[in-house]
């Protein structure tokens, strides 16, 4: 998920360092930190309404 995330520009691209692939962690906190919470919905599961 994550190197799909990186695809699709929502966390960024890595750094070469050498033969070396670094992330930046602080551009991953902040990328992180603007993605949406998963409650936009008011946090209603729709599976709650259903019967069993």
């Amino acid at each position: 998920m994550f190197d799909i995330m990186v695809k699709d520009a929502r966390m960024p691209r890595p750094k070469r360092i050498g033969s070396r692939v670094v992330w930046d962690r602080l551009k991953i906190e902040s990328s992180f930190a603007a993605l949406p919470d998963g409650d936009e919905d008011g946090g209603h599961n729709p599976f709650d309404d259903t019967e069993l």
